[in-house]
């Protein structure tokens, strides 16, 4: 068995696309361009090398995108304050707070100030709790990234065995909580599950967040699985790789995302989907 690889680039330009019609309409209709604020602190290079390609969606899109970096001494009284100023406006739609944050600046009161309305990355508490109270708002963006590509797929979880491996509050946790919604039946494992391969040998659908280079071993993976690996690590000699033995796995697996290529491209199609929301709930006549 060789697995059919999971095209991410190829499923988020058809969501990009859609949401470029979608914000095309509204400008028809004599409405507003969304738009997004993002904040960027410090020059972290890998930080606004994400900020750049999120920019770039929104052109794409046609959302408008507005800029606000930030020295990397900023006090967290002023970063709460700059928060505050874009809650209050009422052009911007959305808030994306960059991370990682400098050292001094805790990022969960700062990810909390934000308006739950506004808050397109799906990290605020509310946003998680209507989740896992079924009644989702604004998507966490790679769980919900993950969730578009096994539907572009047509593999339903719908009484399947799902296993996430990592339990952050990025990916892990909430993409458990999109998984149970779908009706699968979900383990979670993180580094006290005491015997990760029996765990993953179970798995119809197996999602690794982990961030560890070649974490799961192809040995494990139960033939026939879907696998999606949500981690990207670069190695020494400078190449990219999943938290997943992508050549041994695929041996075993129907179907499995690469490593670059795979759910990377999907987090910021679904950060597009959720502005157009966003701004679609706040001005919907």
């Amino acid at each position: 068995m060789t697995a059919q690889r999971i095209d991410g680039k190829a499923v988020a330009t058809q969501v990009t696309e859609a949401v470029r019609l979608a914000v095309a309409e509204r400008l028809s209709a004599g409405k507003r361009a969304p738009a997004i604020a993002f904040i960027l602190v410090g020059d972290d290079p890998a930080s606004a090398s994400y900020v750049r390609g999120k920019k770039r969606a929104c052109e794409q899109t046609g959302v408008r995108a507005l800029s606000v970096e930030l020295p990397a001494d900023i006090a967290e009284d002023a970063l709460l304050a700059v928060i505050d100023r874009l809650n209050a406006d009422a052009a911007v739609d959305g808030i994306l707070l960059q991370l990682p944050l400098p050292a001094h600046l805790p990022p969960q009161p700062l990810l909390e100030r934000i308006d739950p309305a506004k808050d397109v990355d799906g990290l605020h508490p509310y946003n998680v709790g209507r989740l896992a109270c079924r009644m989702p708002l604004s998507r966490p963006c790679t769980p919900r990234g993950v969730m578009t590509l096994l539907a572009a797929y047509g593999i339903d979880p719908t009484g399947r065995k799902a296993v996430v491996v990592g339990a952050s509050n990025l990916v892990g946790r909430p993409q458990a909580l999109e998984l149970m919604l779908a009706r699968a039946t979900v383990t979670v494992c993180h580094r006290a599950t005491l015997d990760l391969a029996d765990e993953v040998a179970r798995a119809d659908i197996l999602v690794v967040a982990a961030g560890e280079p070649n974490l799961i071993k192809g040995a494990w993976i139960k033939p026939g699985a879907t696998v999606i690996d949500v981690g990207i690590n670069r190695l020494a000699d400078g190449s990219l790789c999943g938290d997943v033995e992508f050549e041994a796995a695929s041996q075993r697996a129907a179907f499995i995302t690469p490593v670059p290529g795979g759910v990377g491209p999907m987090t910021i199609a679904s950060l597009m989907q959720n502005i157009l929301e966003a701004a679609e709930r706040r001005d919907p006549a």
